[in-house]
């Protein structure tokens, strides 16, 4: 295989599966290395054959673990067999490259029961494009690697029930699902609320359907987008999302929320981390900001007081607007009278204040990881950004931020870009992708630091 087309398949097939990942450079190489392996600095170094005299470098913000690593692994041998068939019709090669991905997946999900996994995602993956009685439908499919069922019928394989109309109805992925046995054959019906607490990480809508995605349960949800999610170890695993693979790496990003700080919680980047994935999910989009110890009173010069929700950080916004009412170009600006006049209990009772007196009145006293998860989805995802300080506490949520000078993205990118300055900045885009910010203090800008989805 020629360098440019291994480029080109790597670019255009592998690298989406791993979001934010890129080409940055390569490598001599020899027969005695790896076509794949761990690089130096997280990256990784992947040739298509051993003889190869090359490898390129992969790298991504949150480095790459051994399992990821054993998985490209994989995906690269599935690439490369599609590849030796020199086919060129277009829309059957990238059928076959996509099969290639999932049977990687697949392998790297199952040892025993990779085929039939396969074959239920091609089977759901038929569904994108049918519908029941005009509308599209979503599926819960569970399967049981541990258990295989006595008496088989041939008429109860997956694909004779899957093809059914009649399976349309019989589970939504979320509250209910189906079960097959580690052959294929259905075993019977579930319903997800009877099961058992159990600590996940996924999506809030999907918490029922992880906790019975145990070690060796695969779950696979089709939701009515025609997007497809993989759960196993009570995590969401692989999704397919815009007709494109992700994997996830949920405990990195959590780790990188810290911004290499010892005065984070992890209890507080998690329930962030989660509230992202739960945005991201509902197709909402939103801004969250975890500002650094000691960083609140700098971020409060980008928020206006109509949008702060603690006592103490409207008292640090007040000095700050009372030294500039004094200057003369804002002798006659109402806005700041109001402020520098009134304490907190006056202010929050400004007819300028309403959504923030009402939010104020939901969250109580509570800090933002001790919110339910549904309501700190519905904060985030309002127009503005949420910012949470160091210690949990909502400075504010829905507040329109005062970008940088000279910025040239869009309103929500430029906000989380110029509060980066003072913590772990994430925006989540309306088709889901989430990206985290810091500041680079040596290039004088911010620096993504991990995306996902």
């Amino acid at each position: 295989m020629e360098k440019e087309q291994f480029i080109g398949i790597v670019e255009g097939i592998l690298l989406p599966l791993f979001t934010g990942s890129k080409i940055v450079g390569e490598e001599e190489s020899t027969a005695r290395d790896s076509e794949v392996a761990q690089g130096s600095g997280g990256t990784v170094l992947i040739k298509p054959y051993k003889t190869d005299e090359y490898r390129l470098i992969v790298k991504r913000n949150q480095p790459f673990k051994s399992n990821e690593v054993a998985l490209i692994k994989s995906i690269i041998l599935e690439l490369i067999k599609v590849a030796e068939y020199n086919i060129t019709e277009p829309t059957y090669l990238k059928r076959l490259q996509t099969t290639a991905i999932e049977k990687a997946i697949c392998n790297s999900l199952s040892e025993t029961s990779s085929e039939t996994l396969l074959g239920l995602i091609n089977q759901l993956g038929q569904w994108v494009d049918r519908t029941y009685e005009g509308r599209r439908t979503s599926f819960g499919i569970v399967l049981n690697e541990s258990q295989s069922i006595p008496n088989k019928i041939d008429n109860l394989k997956y694909p004779n029930v899957l093809q059914s109309d009649f399976s349309a109805l019989l589970s939504d992925g979320k509250l209910s699902c189906l079960e097959f046995d580690k052959d294929g054959y259905i075993m019977g019906h579930l319903i997800m609320e009877r099961i058992r607490f159990a600590p996940t990480l996924c999506p809030y809508e999907f918490i029922n359907f992880a906790r019975l995605c145990n070690e060796k349960r695969i779950g696979i949800a089709l939701l009515e987008s025609g997007d497809m999610l993989l759960f196993k170890n009570r995590e969401l695993m692989f999704a397919r999302r815009r007709g494109l693979w992700n994997s996830y790496s949920h405990e990195e990003i959590i780790q990188l929320l810290s911004n290499r700080s010892s005065h984070t919680i992890k209890e507080i980047r998690r329930a962030i981390y989660y509230t992202a994935l739960d945005v991201s999910f509902s197709g909402s989009g939103g801004c969250i900001v975890y500002l650094n110890k000691d960083k609140s009173e700098q971020a409060l010069s980008h928020i206006n007081a109509y949008d702060i929700l603690s006592e103490k950080h409207y008292e640090l916004k007040r000095e700050m607007e009372r030294e500039e009412a004094g200057k003369l170009y804002n002798l006659d600006n109402p806005d700041y009278e109001e402020v520098v006049k009134n304490d907190f209990s006056t202010f929050i009772q400004s007819p300028n204040c309403v959504k923030s007196a009402t939010i104020l009145k939901i969250i109580g006293n509570k800090k933002f990881h001790e919110l339910n998860r549904k309501l700190r989805e519905e904060l985030v995802a309002m127009d503005g950004a949420t910012i949470v300080d160091y210690d949990g506490t909502i400075i504010a949520t829905g507040a329109i931020i005062k970008i940088e000078a000279g910025s040239k993205a869009g309103g929500r990118l430029a906000a989380t870009k110029t509060l980066s300055r003072y913590g772990v900045s994430i925006k989540i885009s309306q088709d889901g992708i989430i990206q985290g910010y810091t500041y680079d203090k040596k290039a004088f800008k911010a620096k993504n630091v991990f995306s996902v989805g």
